[in-house]
């Protein structure tokens, strides 16, 4: 499980550009507050051969599928969420969580583990509240 701005990242894939390469289907970790994206570590090493490899010869789009094999719910297996999820439910899990973390900060005094908890929640808060509207 990754970790960003005191909480969870998500499970997703999409397509990233390295130098004149598009490579499509690439596992990521999102953060849902700041938008932070990283190759999920499972798969890291794999793509930065892939992309190495596909920037050389030229290519200018390839898809990370044709070339590993290693398949979805193995990757995200560790992801509290995954964007194939409700969002709704993707927010409150990740709500419930920042919440559990929070108390967990705060037995243990972490001053700045609390302050980025409550920013997440605040942030979390407020995309909840949209995605209730709708």
């Amino acid at each position: 499980m990754s970790y960003c701005c005191g909480a969870s990242m998500i499970g997703t894939k999409g397509t990233l550009k390295h130098y004149r390469t598009q490579v499509h289907n690439v596992p990521l970790l999102f953060c849902p507050v700041c938008k932070r994206i990283e190759v999920h570590y499972k798969v890291e090493n794999e793509y930065e051969i892939l992309a190495e490899y596909a920037h050389v010869d030229g290519t200018s789009e390839i898809d990370f599928q044709d070339f590993v094999t290693e398949d979805e719910e193995s990757i995200f297996s560790n992801c509290v969420n995954v964007e194939s999820e409700e969002p709704l439910d993707i927010v409150k899990s990740q709500i419930d969580m920042a919440l559990d973390l929070l108390a967990v900060a705060k037995d243990l005094g972490d001053e700045k583990w609390e302050s980025e908890l409550k920013k997440r929640l605040a942030v979390m808060s407020r995309r909840s509240a949209k995605l209730k509207q709708r």
